[in-house]
């Protein structure tokens, strides 16, 4: 999201103030710096870059302060940092070109729509698209910041989508990556008179496109998996067959205590339901541990649903309090030792499933759309199922669709070699 609120921002600043991108910020005339605020350390992070780049920058270069952060400290980063010209937040990135003009500007409007906007055409990657479908979050998890930083969820209206994909697609993109807090909540409120289009069909939609030949996307939330929702993944053969499932807690009273809306049973049931339909998909996750009361048997609940589901891939963090997030205030605390080593603990378990799945790879062969180009001569790119192949070759392998068979393994990376 944050990648393609930053292309959004190249975009109009190409087309409205003739600005292009550079290697060096030191020669730079606008450096941007576009934030996260889900967890703590980039917030820390940003006040030391800001230092550094102050220092190295050229005499009369802006700086400005874009996303998430952005929307939660505003004003407060000028006045930590004087020098810093603009802030500009995550729900207000049509106002680039706006703000560049009027010192220390401050825009930070959660509830600013820009559904509706059309935004100047600028991405990172010539073989892939990424595509917003929606903005801001009505979730109300206590541990999460986005909601208020990202304001109420609006989703853009499916003839803004389908027109941005066509446009890809004539540049020669293969693959569109849609974008949304929850995907698979789209739909529910759209900003003007729009017809009423789920994801399921907006999913449908997109894949009559010709020339688009892989459709992903982020994040799905478990309690939007419907049976539609389930069946349309494992059977349109344009959806990339990788689910990414936010697990964040096995155990059914901490998933209460976060306000997820879905119970370990319910999470288990949608996963096996997705595998029964579509067995060649691959599942990853996000998990907290040590959040707020957490037991043993709680994390033990984690442990149990990674056993039965045996993620593909985990993103896994000890919980961080963010302000402003009902969970803030909850008093107990689990003890830093504790949730440190219950990471580990859970880390050493996917480490295993990986391992154990990895034995089975060697000789495979996997259809790979190859979309970057590595050290050493190699090429990579992913499969259908998300598994990231690389291959000995060179630039004329970019774009291009390849049969590769598996040679040897890795935690995170196969290598094979092409073989049609």
């Amino acid at each position: 999201m944050n990648s393609r609120d930053s292309e959004h921002m190249i975009a109009e600043l190409r087309e409205k103030e003739n600005y292009e991108v550079i290697d060096n910020f030191a020669e730079a005339d606008l450096i941007l710096i576009n934030t996260c605020s889900v967890r703590e350390r980039p917030v820390h992070k940003l006040f030391s870059e800001l230092g550094g780049f102050n220092k190295k920058k050229k005499p009369g270069a802006k700086i400005g302060v874009c996303g998430c952060t952005a929307s939660h400290l505003g004003e407060e980063i000028i006045k930590r940092a004087p020098y810093v010209n603009f802030v500009l937040g995550a729900r207000n990135v049509s106002k680039i070109s706006e703000v560049l003009h009027r010192d220390k500007a401050v825009e930070i409007d959660i509830n600013y729509d820009e559904s509706e906007f059309a935004f100047n055409d600028f991405r990172s990657s010539p073989y892939k698209a990424y595509i917003n479908i929606s903005i801001g979050c009505d979730k109300s998890c206590t541990y999460c910041i986005v909601p208020k930083t990202r304001g109420d969820e609006i989703s853009i209206p499916d003839s803004l989508i389908i027109q941005e994909a066509r446009k890809a697609v004539n540049a020669g993109v293969k693959e569109v990556f849609l974008l949304g807090q929850n995907v698979n909540n789209y739909g529910r409120r759209f900003s003007g008179d729009q017809e009423k289009v789920n994801f399921s069909e907006l999913l449908r939609r997109l894949s009559k496109i010709e020339g688009l030949e892989r459709i992903r996307f982020t994040s799905p939330h478990p309690f939007h998996m419907d049976d539609e929702f389930i069946e349309e993944f494992s059977t349109n053969p344009k959806i990339c067959k990788s689910m990414h499932m936010p697990l964040q807690s096995g155990s059914t009273k901490v998933l209460q205590d976060m306000k997820r809306g879905y119970t370990k049973e319910w999470f288990l049931n949608r996963v096996f339901k997705l595998k029964s339909m579509c067995p060649e998909a691959t599942i990853s996750t996000d998990i907290i541990v040590g959040f707020p009361g957490e037991s043993d048997e709680d994390f033990e609940d984690t442990l149990d649903v990674m056993k039965k589901v045996k993620f593909d891939q985990i993103f896994s963090f000890k919980y961080s309090p963010r302000p402003e997030t009902e969970a803030e205030h909850f008093t107990n605390v689990v003890d830093e030792e504790i949730a440190s080593a219950r990471l580990t603990v859970l880390q050493s378990l996917n480490n295993e499933i990986i391992d154990e799945k990895n034995t089975t790879q060697t000789g495979k062969v996997y259809r790979v759309y190859f979309e970057e180009l590595l050290k050493d001569y190699f090429v990579s790119g992913k499969s259908d199922n998300n598994i990231i192949v690389k291959v000995k070759g060179s630039d004329e392998l970019l774009g291009q669709f390849r049969d590769v068979k598996i040679t040897s393994i890795g935690r995170t990376i196969l290598t094979g070699e092409v073989v049609a």
